[in-house]
């Protein structure tokens, strides 16, 4: 266990990702709990005007359903649990709307699935949503599309979920709200000498051993869904709090480097863990040759790579595959995803952006790859 609980890590976070529970949520089944709800709003539209970006990612629609439906246990037939999801996501989404409006915030419903964020192209997608949410002001509130996708109400968890999206977006931190003060060396309700962890590595393999089982009837979650989920994040580079939800203004408190739970320290830092992997992808689906110019760009300006310097494409990929980038004399200046399949980079060589709805039928990015998404060689 290390010592020292590091402030800077919150103080200094740009992206956050909130995820809160559902026992939090709906306070044990009884409800969405208004007065909850509202002030996790009112603290994530202040660390918002801060100048921080913030996504939530909310649990809660199933048991609200369960409530508005009259159901006291959480079913077990598939067919069931989606009818629930359905009812309740259409109180969840608008108590989120009501309360962050309140606060003077905008607000986006956005339901995903795990199979949304294990298909490159589909990752890219939502991905780009999300930053352009961010970008416009507007916090999106996430949560599992459990109506549809069998294996996200049988195996889900939004703590999963929570860490899915740190990855996603590259989150600064991932704040893990729950009904407990946060992770213990044995479980305190049955052990008295169970001791309080302020501070850790993700990916510790110890913090598993320390974790319990499920804590709540209504969620799908416990202390191991959360422990895993820091160790998820924390790939890319995202260092994770458990904490408590109820307690007073816990979220700016984080934020301004106070104590509050457990901090779960990614090993990697962020931009690291990202190049590294991109660095490290060896199946590679093609190639884009550029000119002089655009190798002068990428090495001295740091750019992104734009479609105009390019003078021809190998290979046969999709959007979000890692693909190379070479010299016309064939020596690999970088790597980086593409945001465009291979067949429609044919059709943008050396063509500006303006002309790009005209030959593809539809406007994206303007960089065939992204200088966040690309490791140079030097």
């Amino acid at each position: 266990m290390l010592k020292d609980f590091d402030a800077a890590i919150l103080r200094d976070a740009r992206r956050v990702v909130v995820k809160v529970g559902s026992s939090l949520v709906t306070n044990e089944g009884r409800g969405l709990d208004e007065a909850a709800i509202g002030e996790w709003c009112r603290q994530m539209s202040l660390l918002v005007k801060q100048g921080r970006e913030v996504i939530m990612v909310s649990s809660g629609a199933i048991a609200e359903g369960m409530k508005r439906l009259g159901w006291t246990t959480r079913p077990h037939e598939i067919h069931e649990l989606q009818a629930a999801a359905a009812v309740g996501q259409m109180g969840l989404a608008q108590m989120y709307e009501t309360k962050l409006r309140e606060n003077g915030l905008g607000s986006a419903q956005v339901l995903l699935t795990h199979a949304d964020l294990a298909d490159r192209e589909r990752y890219l997608n939502a991905r780009s949503t999300l930053l352009t949410l961010l970008k416009l002001g507007v916090l999106p509130v996430i949560n599992e599309n459990d109506t549809v996708v069998n294996d996200e109400i049988k195996f889900g968890d939004n703590d999963t979920l929570g860490a899915l999206v740190a990855n996603l977006v590259e989150a600064d931190a991932l704040v893990i709200l729950t009904d407990q003060k946060g992770l213990y060396t044995a479980d305190p309700r049955k052990d008295p000498s169970a001791k309080f962890v302020h501070v850790a590595q993700a990916g510790d393999a110890a913090l598993e051993a320390m974790a319990g089982g499920a804590g709540s009837s209504l969620g799908r979650g416990g202390m191991i869904t959360k422990i895993l989920a820091a160790k998820r994040a924390a790939g890319s580079g995202a260092s994770t709090v458990i904490a408590w939800g109820r307690e007073p203004d816990a979220l700016l408190r984080l934020c301004q480097g106070e104590s509050i739970g457990t901090l779960l320290i990614a090993p990697t830092q962020k931009t690291q863990a990202r190049k590294q992997w991109i660095a490290d992808h060896l199946q590679m689906k093609g190639s884009v040759t550029v000119d002089a110019g655009a190798v002068k760009k990428l090495r001295s300006d740091g750019s992104s790579l734009l479609p105009i310097g390019m003078t021809g494409v190998d290979g046969d990929f999709s959007r979000g595959d890692v693909i190379a980038i070479r010299s016309e004399d064939g020596l690999e200046v970088a790597r980086g995803l593409a945001n465009y399949a291979s067949s429609e980079a044919r059709l943008l060589c050396r063509k500006p952006s303006t002309q790009f709805e005209k030959l593809l039928g539809y406007a994206a990015e303007p960089e065939m790859v992204h200088r966040d998404n690309m490791v140079l060689h030097r």
